[in-house]
């Protein structure tokens, strides 16, 4: 399903949606990541007056996400539930080579090419920035062992790690001769 919104049609009025993207509808691009419910999101999208272009996005999303966990390589299960307000502008035209400064308050705008904003690229991107830096199984998971590879949240390996002071390994290749 493809929900598309034109400039033209913003500038008659403001669009609203309700939609749901069944897993698989969304592609995420990374083979880690899996979708396990439909993203359910609704909204609405308007084109702001006065502004050559820009458009805002507000509203809500729901999805459970599925990665390996960090730690241990399990499954982790990622719900979002998350309120979005962005702002999109026209993209400039710039000519080759040529680059243009930005202010700390356009950091958090966005650009879009052509005649309007494709709903599903606005959802994998939230979601995608939204998910947390390290994805875990649960905050007390224990990880894979250094020394023998076993999962310890399913084995106690008895395995003794010594730390490696790594500021001396230099001074292990040098051999002195007489």
């Amino acid at each position: 399903m493809c929900v598309f919104f034109s400039v033209r049609e913003l500038e008659l009025r403001k669009a609203h949606f309700d939609v749901s993207f069944l897993p698989g509808e969304i592609e995420f691009f990374e083979q880690k990541l899996r979708q396990l419910t439909p993203l359910r999101a609704e909204g609405s999208v308007e084109l702001l007056g006065n502004t050559l272009g820009e458009i805002r996005v507000r509203g809500r999303l729901e999805i459970v996400m599925e990665a390996d966990c960090d730690r241990c390589l399990e499954a982790a299960r990622l719900p979002l539930t998350t309120d979005f307000d962005l702002f999109y502008r026209p993209e400039p035209e710039l000519r080759a080579g040529e680059e243009i400064e930005i202010d700390e308050g356009e950091s958090q705008i966005a650009f879009y090419e052509g005649e309007g904003l494709d709903l599903r690229e606005i959802l994998r991107e939230h979601i995608l920035l939204s998910l947390p830096m390290q994805k875990v199984c649960s905050e007390a998971c224990k990880g894979i062992c250094p020394v023998c590879g076993q999962n310890r949240n399913q084995v106690e390996c008895g395995c003794k790690t010594v730390p490696v002071d790594d500021r001396w390994a230099a001074l292990k290749k040098i051999s002195i001769k007489d």
